[in-house]
């Protein structure tokens, strides 16, 4: 378990030196959405890296998938661009080779989770691979702010065990189910938990979705409306490693197994 830390502007660039009086100013608790202050000169042409503050966890490693959450505005009027904490889901980047910007290699790579880093730059280069340039010519310059929550192994799993596979006598109309008793942090409402997990159809029992399948673990906020409310049923109260057996019913039932790999909450 990690516990984020308030942000505070710290450390020097590391890619690209930043103009006298260009540099923005990130405040604001790590987990939670930034406050970025933007000042009036000219951010100049060469993207440069800060990191705004050093968390306490894992530090993330080549080829790690890489959970985040990520503020993306406009430079000129600081007008909001994209932002993870509005659609209230964080990010995956999955270095796989796909195309993935030099950029946020640079920012998510190589630092503990729990930190905050920012990247100034042109559209062209500070845009990540899942977010649409909309609106934005190629050299418009963005403020992007990363809150790194982890990287993790693509095939990352609880320790010594298979592959997730969904019980054969498992039905919609079922109580969850524990698998596999956990050992770690209680998971509690409103935390994010990263989790790798397999969701089969109801009654074919085919696998419709996993995580595997989409490049490795994924981070879900355990409210109402961001996961399906058997995944709050199922996972409130229960500890980190754990492997949960959960129904979801509805007009389009699912049958899910959920590893849970970590939970992050804010401060």
């Amino acid at each position: 378990m990690r516990l984020f830390w308030p942000a505070v502007l710290m450390v020097a660039t590391s890619c690209g030196l930043a103009e006298e009086g260009t540099q923005p100013v990130v405040t604001g608790a790590v987990g939670n959405k930034p406050v970025v202050a933007i000042p009036k000169g000219d951010p100049g042409r060469t993207s440069r890296i800060t990191v705004v503050s050093v968390g306490s966890g894992r530090r993330t490693l080549p080829g790690d998938v890489v959970l985040a959450d990520v503020d993306i505005r406009r430079w000129y009027g600081n007008q909001p661009y994209s932002s993870t904490y509005d659609a209230d889901q964080p990010t995956t980047v999955v270095f796989d080779g796909r195309q993935v910007a030099e950029t946020w290699r640079r920012s998510l790579i190589g630092h503990p989770a729990g930190s905050r880093v920012m990247l100034v730059g042109p559209a062209a280069e500070a845009l990540g691979p899942d977010v649409p340039a909309t609106g934005v010519a190629p050299a418009d310059p963005l403020v992007v702010v990363f809150d790194i929550l982890g990287g993790y192994p693509p095939d990352a799993r609880l320790v010594g065990r298979t592959l997730p596979v969904v019980p054969a006598d498992l039905t919609p109309a079922a109580p969850p189910r524990m698998l596999i008793d956990g050992s770690g942090r209680e998971i509690v409402a409103g935390a994010k938990v990263v989790v790798q997990y397999v969701a089969a159809s109801w009654p074919s029992r085919m696998v419709v979705d996993s995580s595997y399948r989409r490049g490795g673990p994924v981070a879900y906020p355990l409210r109402h409306g961001a996961v399906p409310q058997s995944w709050l049923n199922a996972l409130v109260g229960q500890r980190v490693g754990c492997r949960m057996a959960v129904p979801s019913p509805g007009e389009q039932p699912r049958l899910y197994v959920i590893d849970v790999l970590d939970t992050i909450t804010q401060v």
